[in-house]
């Protein structure tokens, strides 16, 4: 897939820029802390992971698909089905594994400590989508690539899922002010900015709800399922209980996170 590479980066600005406008036109909450200043230490983190993840895996999981599909590899490479069936299987199986790796990184210790750095976020907008400690991200790459290998998915579901992932995490963090009636509509068939934010709230419960990113269905499915933060969408608290200073919470200090003994 020759212009791979140029479609992901077209769509990443393009709904970069789309949402940043509308955060601008008609954004949803008043912003609590500097936004210079959070989109500052959110877009060098975001260019760090991507540094990172270019040197340590320069085969990304779209080159492990291409591996899988030519050495047969995986469970769709050895089955007969029509190829917009394999590409639909594979695109809801990986965003199925990432709703569950969500969950694991909320009530697993280890890898809370290192999701916590995406909670830390004091304030909620586009720039928040990829706010991920570096560690994580690796991780979640590793997982990623072992997903593909097993079950065969192929270039074209690999680079669907992974434009999905980008515009709806830039998506579903924006600080966008949508109808109830839209977003009701909306939330059918992906999640929302409203349906994320409750993940984003300070209190616990909540926290531990809607853990989806592309597709809100596994939420309803298992129970984790949050409709609307108890306190209200204009006057929720972003963020966690022991991380409240913002002063703190800039490059590079948040990278220190999943090493400190505080915890939510």
């Amino acid at each position: 897939m020759e212009n791979e590479a140029y479609i992901r980066l077209g769509f990443f600005f393009g709904v970069f820029i789309i949402m940043a406008v509308y955060e601008v036109i008609s954004p949803k909450r008043q912003l609590k802390t500097s936004r210079a200043a959070r989109w500052f230490t959110n877009l060098s983190i975001t260019f760090i992971n991507a540094l990172l993840l270019r040197w340590l895996f320069p085969v990304l999981a779209i080159g492990v698909a291409y591996v899988a599909e030519e050495q047969g590899l995986g469970l769709l490479n050895k089955i007969e089905i029509p190829e917009f069936m394999s590409v639909l299987i594979a695109v809801l199986f990986m965003d199925f594994i990432i709703y569950s790796q969500h969950y694991a990184f909320h009530v697993l210790h280890h890898p809370w400590k290192l999701h916590m750095m995406h909670h830390t976020d004091l304030d909620l907008d586009v720039t928040s989508g990829a706010r991920f400690h570096p560690i994580e991200i690796l991780l979640s790459m590793c997982i990623k690539v072992s997903v593909v290998m097993i079950i065969g998915a192929s270039p074209l579901a690999v680079l669907i899922f992974e434009v999905l992932l980008n515009v709806t995490s830039m998506f579903n963090h924006s600080n966008v002010n949508i109808p109830v009636g839209i977003d009701r509509a909306l939330r059918l068939i992906v999640v929302t900015p409203d349906m994320h934010r409750v993940h984003h709230s300070v209190i616990i419960n909540e926290t531990n709800s809607n853990f989806g990113f592309n597709f809100p269905w596994w939420d309803r499915i298992f129970g984790t399922y949050n409709d609307q933060p108890v306190k209200g969408h204009y006057d929720m608290t972003i963020g966690l209980a022991n991380y409240r200073d913002a002063k703190e919470l800039v490059f590079p200090r948040l990278l220190r996170i999943p090493f400190q003994e505080k915890e939510r």
